[in-house]
This record gives structure tokens, sequence and C-alpha cells, in this order.
């Protein structure tokens, strides 16, 4: 967390590949300790905007800032954050207990320190009888499950999660939300990128909504559904009236 008590700041961050902008002078501030939905349609730059600000790929130009560290600083970075990506990067020939130790070892620490904290997630998260199977005849929500343990196991102070709840059955991914509402409240910021809007309208204290690499709008979600034209709709209804012109930002 920085001095003005953001978790995450980005100044003016644009991102372009070749002739194609894919953020465009990002500014964003998430306080620590919320659970920020970060909302776009497909395209729109979200998943780049996450891969910088968790050091994978650098900013054309611009700053970004997750703990107070800067996201160029890779190195410095990892320990501070954890990363829930589309495609969870699990390792198929080991078991799920191995996974697990296998990214703690990468973090350089010991199981030991990460062991009960892990296996507490796991077991809420219905994964405890299939933690000793191999990866690769996990289905997909099982594998869902141990990328989001791997995620927070190491108790980060930002954790980066884009579409979470994706192949979880309903008990599953109601038992997720409720876990991404309980590392809010224990002061960890989490940043959640998803297609689910509900899942956002319940469980996120404010939303960003990217479109065409820029944030057109940014509020609590009960105040840009109450933004919609008519003032009576939902956040749904905001989003596409959001995203259905670029020209279009509520402040």
């Amino acid at each position: 967390m920085t001095a003005d008590g953001n978790a995450i700041t980005a100044r003016d961050i644009t991102k372009r590949y070749g002739g194609t902008t894919a953020v465009d002078g990002l500014d964003l501030e998430v306080p620590a300790g919320v659970v920020y939905g970060f909302l776009g349609p497909n395209g729109a730059g979200k998943t780049t905007t996450m891969r910088i600000l968790t050091g994978l790929i650098e900013p054309t130009s611009g700053d970004g800032f997750v703990d107070g560290i800067h996201c160029t600083e890779r190195a410095s970075l990892v320990d501070h954050i954890g990363l829930l990506p589309e495609e969870p990067p699990l390792y198929r020939e080991l078991t799920g207990r191995e996974q697990l130790q296998f990214a703690a070892d990468l973090r350089d620490i010991p199981w030991s320190e990460v062991k009960q904290r892990a296996l507490e997630i796991v077991d809420a998260l219905d994964l405890k009888d299939d933690l000793d199977r191999r990866i690769d005849g996990y289905s997909k929500g099982m594998k869902q499950k141990t990328a989001f343990v791997q995620a927070i196991q190491h108790d980060p102070a930002v954790v980066f999660l884009d579409e979470p709840t994706s192949g979880l059955d309903p008990r599953a991914a109601k038992t997720l939300r409720e876990l991404i509402v309980d590392l809010a409240a224990g002061e960890t910021t989490v940043f959640l990128s998803t297609h689910i809007l509900p899942v956002v309208e319940e469980i996120a204290d404010r939303v960003g909504v990217l479109y065409d690499g820029r944030l057109v709008s940014e509020g609590s979600p009960d105040g840009l559904a109450g933004a919609s034209d008519d003032g009576e709709g939902d956040l749904e209804d905001a989003f596409l009236e959001l995203t259905a012109d670029s020209s279009t930002s509520w402040q």
C-alpha cells in the first residue's frame, strides 16, 4: 500500500502493439482492502492491463504501482501479488498438492509456512479428496480451484483474478465468492475481472468499466446502475450503455 492508501495506482498507462493501442492513457486508483470489479467487453484491454500491473509485460508509457512497487520491478513485485489468469498455470503431471508445493518453492517460501492456509482453502473448496490426484485427471472446475489456492496461499497484499468462477458449479462458485469477500475483509485487495456481472454486483465495492483501452466509468455497483439512462436499470444495463458508445463517460 502506498502513502495515499492505494493498493493499485496507474498513471497514464498506455500499451501499443504496432499500430494497435490496447490500453490508452489509463489512470486508476484502487484503495487497499476492497474488491474492485474490472469490466469490459472482449478486446477492451482488461487482460493487457492485468498483465502490465502484475509485471508480465511492460507498458509502452506510463507508470503502475502495486502495493507501492513499480510494476516493472517484477522480481520485487511477485512476493506482494497473487495472480489467477484465465488459463491457469498448472503442470498436468503433478498432483494438486505437488502443484501447490511447487508454487511455494517458486516464491522461496517453505511449504510448512503456507500449508495450513492452503489446506484450509482446499477444504473450503471441497478439493481435499482430490489433492493427491494428478492434475491431468482434473475437471476444469478442479483446475480452477487449484489455481485459486495457488494464487492466494502465500497471503499476498493484492490478488488479480481473471474469470475466477469459470468452470465452477454453482456451489463452488458461491464458496469462491465468499472467499473473495473474506480476502477483502482481511485487508487483501482483490482486482477482479469477469464477464459475470451479477458476481460484481454482489461482491465488488467499486467497479471500473474499460472500453477501447480507456476507463469510461468508475463508481460503486449501485452508483453505476443508477446512472443508466432511465435511472432504474441494473449494472448490466449500465454496462451495455457504456460499451455501446465509447464517448460516454460517467464519473
